[in-house]
């Protein structure tokens, strides 16, 4: 008879978990190893993880480090989990979230189900208009900072699984191998990358700071998508308060504000025309500013507005100039290219135009130039011509105008006559 293991995990659930990893993709880790070489031994490969996992001697293999560029010139690093820890990650999420989930607060709205970035832009935007001031909190290198000893203070207070506290115990000091091969150990941190990260991240926030905002100030409110928050005040003395006092709470939990990025936003607007140093921020890939806007009688006014940010334009221009968007290649069809190129396109109309969609629309013309350019790539007759290369892709919207998302909305070249 088989010796019985300590801690009884399905293997149903290891299954599952590893179809969740499948569904969201993603890059190997350490090993090397894609999604698609795990699964040419698949069966052996999720017998390891549940035998291990069921036994207590699974030990995470170390994170590949990613510096992902970022718009202001700096880079954000990311930890990229072997796809079999991913899966071992995914089952202790698995167990986690449905512990964590109905504590959480209803302005908490990162990495949790049926809530969106986008449902945090919304919360945020009306609540401009009816508060005058904002701030605009900035945690300074939250994820590389978290302490591992408060972390397992907020999961001991849910979880009893000793399995479920050993593996993310030890999630949370597996070493980071750097591109040069080296490693380096954790004492505090937890990965961005890793699948129960932001898991840890939002209930660690849920004790730090929104139960405390609730119970410390319980009138007001704020949207908090992972470490992104935002406050909303009536008025400049009470945003000074506020600020300091969460200051000294975050420093309580051992984090920082960034001095810089940390600031008092004043919504100003037709009806509130103060003038103060800072009138706009950003939240979400949004910029929320004073804004023209039209009422229902088509009179124009000035609200405070959300629209795409100035960041998150250039990093599509960027996507259109080096990445496949550019269409660069002479020998595809304008087929292919859509295929190429819509799905983005859909998520940049999807996210970026939700509020304020006129704002999106320059630099979705960006990519209109760069189809033109292709035209004129491919076709010798439209070579030295752009306005005939851009008139042919004008016809050819006409006749085909649901072959490219970027017809769909609207947005098509002249067909000259």
């Amino acid at each position: 008879m088989p010796e019985a293991k300590p801690y009884v995990i399905s293997k149903q659930v290891v299954w599952e978990a590893y179809q969740k990893v499948k569904a969201n993709h993603g890059a190997a880790g350490v090993d090397g190893q894609s999604i698609e070489a795990f699964e040419a031994d698949l069966k052996n490969n999720l017998y390891k993880i549940w035998d291990r996992m069921s036994s207590g001697s699974y030990f995470p293999p170390p994170v590949r480090l990613v510096e992902i560029p970022k718009a202001n010139g700096g880079s954000r690093p990311l930890g990229i989990p072997t796809v079999g820890d991913r899966g071992a990650q995914m089952v202790v999420k698995m167990h986690l979230e449905p512990l964590v989930e109905p504590h959480f607060e209803p302005d908490s709205y990162g990495y949790r189900p049926g809530r969106s970035a986008l449902d945090a832009v919304a919360a945020a935007r009306e609540r401009c208009w009816r508060s005058d001031w904002v701030i605009d909190l900035d945690i300074k290198g939250f994820f590389d900072n978290l302490d591992h000893e408060l972390v397992m203070k907020t999961v001991r207070h849910h979880v009893t699984s000793p399995w479920v506290l050993l593996y993310i115990e030890r999630w949370l000091v597996a070493p980071v191998q750097k591109q040069d091969g080296s490693r380096e150990g954790r004492t505090k941190g937890s990965p961005q990358g890793s699948v129960v990260s932001p898991l840890l991240a939002n209930l660690f926030m849920h004790y730090a700071f929104d139960l405390w905002m609730r119970r410390t100030y319980p009138d007001i409110r704020f949207e908090r998508y992972a470490d992104d928050v935002i406050i909303h005040a009536k008025s400049r003395a009470q945003a000074e308060h506020v600020l300091e006092a969460v200051r000294e709470r975050l420093k309580e939990c051992r984090l920082e504000l960034h001095p810089e990025k940390t600031k008092i936003v004043y919504c100003q607007d037709d009806d509130r025309r103060g003038q103060h140093e800072h009138i706009k921020f950003d939240f979400l890939g949004y910029t929320f500013r004073p804004r023209r806007a039209k009422n229902r009688r088509g009179k124009f006014f000035v609200s405070f507005l959300p629209a795409i940010s100035d960041k998150a334009t250039e990093a599509i221009r960027e996507t259109i100039r080096e990445g496949r968007l550019a269409a660069t290649r002479n020998n595809q069809s304008l087929e292919e290219i859509a295929g190429l190129v819509n799905p983005s396109v859909r998520g940049w109309v999807n996210y970026y135009g939700r509020f304020y969609r006129s704002a999106l629309t320059p630099v979705l013309r960006h990519l209109e130039r760069a189809l033109v350019k292709w035209a004129q790539r491919k076709y010798k007759r439209l070579r030295r011509h752009s306005t005939n290369a851009a008139h042919w892709l004008g016809r050819v919207a006409r006749r085909d105008p649901n072959l490219l998302v970027l017809w769909q909305i609207g947005i098509r070249p002249a067909t000259g006559s």
